[in-house]
């Protein structure tokens, strides 16, 4: 059983409520579709209710069990508005700002349906720049307790099945942060664990990656990775760790063992984390069309509940994937 096979069993499980607020493109109307048949999910979909029902058919999508909710019509519109108002007071946000955000920009409405419980993750981005998508998540629902970063990690599958765990390593942050700080990217180190741990079911072994191991190169961008390292030591993490290790020492056991001797991590990581998102953008990139392996993400990671973020190109797919791997982020 494939990566995504494993993780759509896993949702099946413990059947969560996934909103997906642009019923206007018809690949989210299909996918909706595709995650009701296969039971992965609820879905919410937000908007006109007979708009959004003419629109699935004219695509042919079947959405019969999808939740329609017009926000304009919402008897608890009231609650949601008054907790928007709450939360950006040090803003001055006004009532009728809140009022014009909740009934007008369904990403911040799907969001705040997540954060008073009304379901349990959020899934769009076909329809929107990711900026847009993550505006709405971290003002609506904040980053998780002990965590200041929103960041990102893609599951990288490999054929060979040599590296991480059977095939499986994860890659952060490959597409959020541009110049992570050294208490980022132990933000980072974090959330990927968490991550790791809750969507694949892997034992994080984290290894936080620089062109120098264990001081092999003097330089202010290996002293940050040190740094990061000191942060998780000091942070008392509940899940194996080192660094600063170069890339190979993290991944070849013949090479860990002789760069990083005594490391429980090295030559056995199971989660990369890169010192900037450059590196990891490329890093993903290559090792996707190099070794032909399947890049699953980007997954958003550190919010206090899961939002992801699609690409504007995904496919029908695509999004039935990301509402299984948002359905398993959920504690």
């Amino acid at each position: 059983m494939g990566l995504i096979e494993s993780i759509k069993e896993k949702a099946k499980l413990q059947l969560r409520t996934i909103v997906l607020p642009e019923p206007e493109d018809e690949r989210v109307l299909k996918a909706t579709q595709q995650v009701l048949e296969e039971k992965t999910a609820k879905v919410v979909l937000i908007g006109n209710v007979e708009t959004i029902k003419s629109d699935a058919a004219k695509c042919g999508a079947n959405i019969d069990g999808a939740t329609i909710i017009d926000p304009k019509n919402f008897e608890n519109i009231d609650k949601y508005i008054d907790e928007l108002v709450e939360l950006r007071k040090t803003k001055n946000l006004s009532r009728e700002e809140a009022s014009e955000i909740m009934t007008s920009e369904p990403r911040f409405f799907g969001c705040m349906m997540v954060r008073l419980g009304d379901a349990d993750g959020l899934v769009a981005g076909s329809n929107s720049p990711t900026a847009d998508v993550l505006k709405a998540a971290i003002q609506v629902i904040k980053t998780a307790p002990g965590i200041n970063t929103v960041s990102s990690t893609f599951i990288m599958e490999t054929a060979d099945g040599k590296f991480g765990d059977n095939g499986l390593i994860l890659f952060a942050d490959c597409a959020v942060i541009p110049e992570p700080n050294a208490e980022q990217l132990a933000d980072i180190a974090c959330a990927t664990a968490a991550t790791a741990a809750s969507v694949v079911g892997l034992e994080p072994r984290v290894a936080m990656l620089s062109f120098s191991t264990k001081g092999s190169a003097k330089h202010p961008l290996v002293d940050k990775v040190q740094f990061a390292c000191e942060i998780l030591t000091d942070r008392n993490v509940n899940f194996a760790f080192d660094g600063e290790l170069q890339a190979d020492a993290a991944i070849v056991e013949a090479i860990g063992a002789k760069k990083a001797p005594g490391s429980k991590v090295a030559g056995f990581a199971n989660i990369l984390v890169f010192p900037d998102l450059q590196s990891g953008n490329i890093g993903y990139k290559l090792v996707q069309r190099f070794a032909g392996a399947e890049a699953h993400g980007p997954i958003v990671q550190g919010l206090n509940q899961p939002v992801n973020d699609l690409s504007r190109g995904c496919s029908v797919e695509d999004i039935a994937n990301l509402v299984a791997i948002t359905a398993t982020q959920i504690k």
